[in-house]
């Protein structure tokens, strides 16, 4: 009998997994060709394999060869369906893992959700011959159901409980195990097998059971036609990006990420495609990130208009336009995919978390909060879209008239600020800044489209913003810029100053600031805390995050110091997995990734930078040459 794993030994790290994705759902798949997560028929919805969450009860789909010397894996070029090669003792196996791309339905038309939603999988031997198994082992609401299963042919077979159902279809022959299937056998070279699990979201009206008839049509055939289209999907998608520096690869991959990471039917882009994946091992700040922060707008229109993609930003224009409609007092601070706003946080007890990292937690009790950064981040967004072409609609002008007067009328309370802390509200000093960028980008959008608004006011309100920032929010006697009001602690977020056009970077109190943060807020490799010293109300700790760093980097290119900013970068970008992912953070003392994963925040992050090299080189070559054609004549 072999020993008993430890928990350490059974969950593999967070950087072991890839993304795939049909932009309504998506699944994680490991080194081992396990799916350990993955939700039917949205990426909010519960589980139905979640042994990332808890290795015992969570359910898992694994295709792999059996007896692996070694694995490598890539995603096929711009495309963001993935290749895993196993090497093993007899030969070499490939596995394809994709979710085929529907274009999305006219709203009269039936939703993709009610067609059910797929993971398909291929298993080919290259080389030799392999011995495989297929494990199909699904545990619907996060585990917590054991399904019936029953086969209705050979190689066909459902599995269903509560209001959740699979169809399973696999070329090898299947028997029952456990409340799933599984198939095994040979492969020699040449030879394939293919294997799909299909949502089934309820059963046919009028039906008390499934049939052989409900199993949707699937055969070789079939499978391949849907990878050679989900392949072009992606391929002419990619084929848009118009970012051409060193860092091509590694900027649409990022890109690929996020579009992987936006929920078609309304535009809307997740923060992460997990929850509760730990801050620190064993630690309590696990949350849900399956949901859109305003925080993320302004940040991904830009990402994605430098980019090229002006459809992806107008969507998600679209989105955000639609879910924060209403009186400027009932904004939030995030939504659900289609715009819902009630996200009460859950506990699953039941749950053991990723390594005994508890609790597990589903929604997310942070949409309550008062944040004031939202306000300018509207703003900010709609000042982008402009920027980039889009059109100011008269009615949504109008709303974000209605943001402005709420500033003017709120900028002076405290509030929890942009880290969704729990230690009560304070007058930070980020929160003051986006406050400002709200009234800045109002009359900057008014000015150049002769909008209506009382800009004299708001130049007004501006002015006294700036003032009472500088005045409470700047220790003249440490020479930077604080956390919070009458606080003597450093914050990352003070970063954004200079990125969102408040003080310039080289002004000697920005610039003191930056030299601060780099000092007492980096861990030794240079990556940036979000603060430190600050009680905010949580237990544990918790790692360096990605996308501070980031902004680090962002500062430092603006101060002239481009090689410093490229040797942080590059080291940032060794953070990634191998196939080109981040999460939310690191540890910055084993450099295991940490937080939900793959972090769309993160990835913005890693676009913006690599975009900011690419200009600020430019730029410095472009001096250089017209500094030689000067000496030439």
């Amino acid at each position: 009998m072999e020993p008993e794993l430890t928990k350490d030994e059974q969950y593999p790290p967070i950087a072991d997994y890839g993304l795939i994705s049909d932009m309504h759902s998506c699944a994680l798949v490991s080194k081992a060709g396990s799916i350990d997560w993955c939700c039917f028929p949205r990426f909010d919805s519960p589980a139905v394999f979640s042994r990332i969450l808890d290795w015992r009860k969570g359910g898992y789909f694994q295709v792999a060869p059996r007896e692996v010397r070694s694995v490598s894996r890539r995603y096929l070029p711009e495309t963001n369906i993935l290749e895993t090669t196993f090497d093993t003792d007899t030969g070499v196996a490939k596995l394809t893992d994709f979710m085929p791309v529907h274009p999305h339905p006219a709203p009269e038309e039936p939703t993709e959700e009610s067609r059910g939603r797929q993971v398909l999988r291929i298993l080919e031997c290259v080389s030799g011959n392999v011995r495989f198994v297929v494990e199909c082992c699904p545990r619907f609401d996060y585990g917590t159901i054991v399904p019936h299963a029953v086969l209705n042919s050979p190689n066909a077979g459902f599995a269903h409980g509560g209001a959740d159902a699979l169809s399973f279809y696999c070329s090898a022959p299947l028997q029952v195990v456990d409340g799933g299937f599984q198939a095994e056998g040979l492969l020699n070279a040449g030879e394939k097998i293919y294997s799909v699990v299909t949502y089934q979201p309820r059963l046919p009206v009028g039906r008390r059971s499934f049939t052989s008839h409900d199993v949707d049509e699937v055969n070789e055939h079939e499978i391949d036609r849907r990878l050679a289209e989900t392949r072009r999907f992606w391929e002419e998608w990619s084929s848009l990006c118009t970012y051409d520096g060193r860092y091509r690869d590694d900027v649409l991959r990022s890109a690929l990420t996020l579009k992987a990471l936006t929920y078609a039917p309304s535009g809307a882009l997740l923060a992460a495609a997990t929850t509760s994946l730990p801050e620190a091992i064993g630690g309590g700040r696990n949350w849900d990130y399956r949901f859109t922060w305003i925080r993320d707008a302004s940040f991904a229109l830009y990402g994605l208009f430098i980019l090229g993609y002006t459809a992806e930003a107008r969507a998600f224009k679209d989105w955000l336009e639609w879910s924060t409609a209403g009186r400027a007092r009932d904004l939030q601070i995030m939504y659900g995919l289609g715009g819902e706003r009630r996200l009460t946080e859950t506990e699953l007890p039941e749950l053991d978390g990723y390594r005994g990292s508890r609790p597990v937690r589903i929604g997310n009790d942070a949409y309550s909060q008062f944040q004031l950064d939202i306000y300018g981040e509207v703003l900010d967004s709609a000042h982008l879209y402009r920027k980039f072409g889009g059109e100011m609609d008269p009615d949504y002008w109008e709303y974000l008239q209605r943001v402005v007067a709420f500033v003017i009328e709120h900028w002076r309370e405290p509030d929890d600020g942009i880290w969704e802390t729990r230690g009560g509200r304070q007058h930070f000093v980020s929160s003051k800044v986006w406050c400002w960028v709200a009234l800045d980008r109002a009359i900057k959008a008014a000015h150049a489209l002769k909008l209506p608004g009382d800009i004299e006011l708001w130049r007004d309100v501006r002015r006294e913003i700036k003032g009472d920032i500088l005045a409470k929010g700047y220790d003249a006697e440490r020479g930077v810029f604080v956390q919070a009001y009458g606080s003597k602690l450093l914050d990352a977020s003070n970063l954004l100053l200079p990125l969102v056009g408040f003080i310039r970077a080289d002004d000697p109190r920005m610039r003191s600031t930056i030299e601060a943060i780099e000092r007492e807020l980096t861990s030794p490799q240079g990556f940036v805390y979000r603060y430190k010293g600050y009680n905010d109300g949580l237990a544990g700790g918790e790692g360096v995050f990605t996308i501070c760093t980031f902004w680090l980097a962002d500062n430092l290119i603006a101060l002239g110091q481009v090689e410093r900013a490229r040797d942080l970068f590059e080291k940032l970008r060794s953070c990634a997995n191998d196939l080109g992912l981040f999460s939310e953070e690191t540890d910055a003392e084993t450099g295991e990734m940490l937080g939900n994963f793959p972090q769309a925040f993160s990835h913005l992050g890693f676009i913006n930078t690599a975009v900011q090299l690419h200009e600020a080189e430019a730029h410095r070559a472009g001096a250089k040459s017209a500094e030689a054609g000067k000496g030439g004549s």
